[in-house]
């Protein structure tokens, strides 16, 4: 189960952290990659630690996702060189952290640019492009176990927002590509410690805080996100569309 020898698999936000965990996981079980960021350089490491331990084909395309023009010609450039692409997995995000009463317009306008609509703009020309014409695709929107509660402890209302509105968008692009052959998925991850994450997590007051809220009483570690990839971008997934499945230790449960 769960070969995708053959496919292809688009990553974005590629670069380092969570997207290279789910990239490697994807190559794992033979999906040739696109990957996908705005740091070109860090992309061809990635590219050649990838190529180096599994044996796939893997091409590193920069792209910056709130810019309409370059997503439509990344995906070109990737359909060009594979002829089509099988898989997404929209991993590109940030966050912004601040009281609410603090926030910019331009901060919560940036979030959304790449949270939300970001993840819209690739999921559109991807399913535009490849997947509609061909009748097969998995779409896989990693949201946020923000997406789905508030929180007390790091104020990001427009992370919240951004990543509620990738988990109903979510549904909403599946109940319309339904039809297509198209699933379309979302991850809600709790903490996992990454380069953008580290210095907070690491902290004490955090790790504290996260015993009590976290039932697991620990963070994700990396690969614990590889398996939920996997079987939403797998064949054997066809008939699981439009959910938001918490990866999260237990912290929505409570």
């Amino acid at each position: 189960m769960f070969d995708l020898s053959g496919r292809v698999a688009l990553v974005t936000g590629c670069s380092g952290g969570l997207g290279v965990q789910m990239a490697k996981a994807l190559a794992r079980q033979g999906a040739n990659l696109v990957i996908i960021a705005r740091r070109y350089e860090k992309l061809v490491e990635v590219q050649q630690e990838i190529e180096s331990a599994f044996g796939v084909q893997v091409l590193p395309l920069q792209c910056d996702i709130t810019d309409t023009a370059a997503v439509e010609k990344t995906v070109d450039e990737a359909i060009a060189r594979f002829g089509k692409i099988d898989i997404v997995v929209n991993n590109a995000g940030t966050g912004a952290v601040a009281p609410a009463e603090d926030i910019t317009d331009a901060q919560f306008m940036n979030e959304v640019q790449i949270d939300l609509f970001g993840t819209f703009r690739v999921a559109r020309a991807v399913a535009k492009k490849s997947m509609i014409p061909n009748g097969y695709g998995r779409i896989i929107n990693i949201a946020s176990m923000y997406g789905l509660v508030g929180n007390k402890i790091a104020p990001a209302s427009p992370y919240h927002a951004a990543k509620g509105g990738v988990v109903n968008m979510t549904r909403a692009l599946a109940a319309e590509w339904g039809k297509h052959g198209i699933t379309v998925n979302a991850i809600c991850p709790g903490y996992f410690i990454t380069p953008l994450t580290e210095q907070t997590l690491r902290s004490d007051y955090f790790a504290n805080y996260a015993k009590t809220v976290i039932p697991m009483e620990r963070y994700g570690e990396e690969g614990e996100l590889d398996s939920a990839t996997v079987f939403l971008a797998a064949e054997e997934s066809r008939y699981i569309t439009g959910i938001a499945l918490p990866v999260d230790g237990g912290y929505t449960c409570v």
